[in-house]
């Protein structure tokens, strides 16, 4: 039975708790009318773990896709015979695709269709022709000898080999896969490349929601990166220039996301600045449109404060454990918070799996900083049963989209402190756009990314504050109902489907 919405899913549901996760679940729920179908794209099988959602009936299939497993990217069995073939128009294909990847020219307009043409073939373009054939050994050669700047043409070789070879696996995928009425892919990146050759493949429409924008994000991580080689000479480092390899995987998710962005309609982001920046980075204007996260707001009406009853004197940052949050930022914030008001504890909500070494590294900072008995990591916990015990949330995140925490904490009548990244202000001080909701007032505070200083100040002095935390209470419990109310996100999106389905 074919599906009426595949949905592609990179690195989220089934398989990772919270954030995009638990919005994917609450949007499939929300259309019990409709048939999903389920691709979920990932690393590595030993990665993942089993499925921490249990999709419901109306997901009728669930496929698992693994990028990096070994027999994805072993050599044929005839690798010793190079593969002496004749001149063909993949070849100038991927000779064009390689040179964006290098920066040596942008990427033509025709490009994404004639790519995701050779890709679909039977008779077209395969994983051997690049990965072992004597062209593509010629011009990897040649590009590296003319454009690279890093010394190390084996690591040339292998970022080359490497930014490729998941394409195959999923442009195999792609023609295998049964046809869907809709494809509806939940970021741009590696999903975004499969929904944009399967909705090319049919000429199927093809829905693209970004949460946080998927090609800042990579970004970010690659700044952050070390398994990024950098084989430049200490003396001769500009650490104002990107090196050469890093370069080349930047260059690489950007075109991803504007191969993505080519095909899609409609392009969805959560607000404002987030629909800006897709149309910076390639997303056609009016393709493009705004649809907010919601909750079920009187949901969480038990985790309110009855009237009269003392403000906990406890701050809690509820997230996944992992760099991208910020963790230490707040742990030292704790430090500072402690020495002025030994009375407050801080506690760390979230599950610590996914990155087990930056876990480690939190509760070292934590021994290290002496405060054992002021900083609880909780582990993974049900929100609305945290909330209750909670005086303020935190969000120290570097990098945010629009976070439904915060949306859960000001449902629950509880201010948040937040760094200003993505929609955080929008959410805590009002959007910018609609005046009435700027009039409400502030619901928590924004402070910059990574100052610990800033955070603890505002701690302190948000709890010290009893008449100002009741009025910021209110003006979050009266923006969620206002603007953020999961009914309003369903109905948008009940449209939107029902719009691509009719083009369909």
């Amino acid at each position: 039975m074919n599906a009426d919405v595949m949905l592609l899913l990179e690195g989220t549901y089934p398989y990772t708790r919270g954030g995009v996760a638990a919005w994917v679940d609450q949007l499939v729920r929300a259309h019990p009318q409709l048939r999903f179908h389920a691709v979920y794209i990932g690393a590595r099988a030993r990665d993942a773990g089993a499925p921490v959602y249990i999709p419901p009936p109306q997901v009728v299939a669930l496929d698992t896709i693994w990028l990096f497993e070994p027999q994805e990217l072993q050599s044929p069995p005839d690798v010793r015979r190079r593969l002496h073939e004749p001149a063909t128009p993949w070849q100038a294909a991927v000779q064009r695709w390689h040179d964006v990847f290098l920066g040596i020219q942008p990427a033509p307009t025709t490009l994404g269709a004639e790519v995701a043409e050779a890709l679909l073939r039977d008779d077209g373009l395969q994983a051997r022709h690049y990965l072992h054939s004597d062209f593509s050994w010629t011009m990897i050669c040649e590009r590296y000898q003319r454009h690279c700047t890093d010394p190390s043409f084996v690591d040339y070789f292998w970022t080359s080999r490497t930014l490729h070879a998941p394409l195959w696996t999923l442009a195999r995928w792609a023609r295998q896969l049964p046809p869907a009425r809709v494809y509806h892919s939940i970021s741009t990146g590696y999903a975004g490349f499969l929904g944009a050759l399967l909705s090319h493949r049919d000429r199927r429409p093809l829905i693209l929601t970004e949460h946080g924008i998927y090609t800042k994000e990579r970004q970010i991580d690659l700044a952050l990166a070390t398994w990024v080689p950098d084989n430049r000479h200490p003396l001769l480092r500009d650490d104002t220039e990107t090196p050469y390899l890093r370069g080349m995987w930047t260059r690489f998710f950007e075109w991803l996301g504007r191969f993505c962005y080519e095909r899609a309609d409609p392009i969805v982001s959560l607000y404002e600045a987030n629909r800006q920046r897709q149309i910076r980075d390639g997303a056609a204007p009016q393709r493009t449109r705004v649809i907010p996260n919601g909750i079920d707001v009187e949901a969480l009406a038990a985790a309110r404060r009855p009237a009269g009853a003392a403000i906990p004197r406890v701050v809690a940052l509820i997230g996944r454990v992992v760099a991208i949050k910020d963790i230490k930022t707040f742990i030292r914030a704790m430090r500072r918070v402690a020495n002025l008001r030994p009375d407050i504890e801080g506690w760390i909500v979230g599950p610590t799996d996914e990155d087990p070494d930056y876990a480690a590294e939190c509760r070292t900072l934590i021994e290290q900083l002496g405060l054992q008995d002021r900083v609880k990591m909780l582990g993974l916990q049900r929100t609305p049963e945290v909330l209750p015990r909670v005086g303020v949330t935190v969000l120290s995140s570097i990098s945010e989209a629009l976070p439904l925490v915060v949306l859960e904490s000001l449902a629950a009548g509880i201010p948040v402190i937040s760094t200003d990244v993505g929609a955080c202000r929008e959410l805590i001080e009002g959007c910018p756009t609609d005046a009435d909701d700027v009039a409400l007032g502030a619901a928590g505070v924004v402070v910059p990314p990574a100052q610990p200083t800033a955070l603890a100040d505002a701690i302190v002095a948000l709890l010290d504050d009893p008449p100002r935390w009741h009025a910021m209470a209110e003006r979050g419990l009266a923006r969620v109902r206002r603007r953020y109310r999961d009914r309003d996100m369903h109905a948008a999106y009940r449209q939107l489907y029902a719009d691509a389905l009719e083009r369909a």
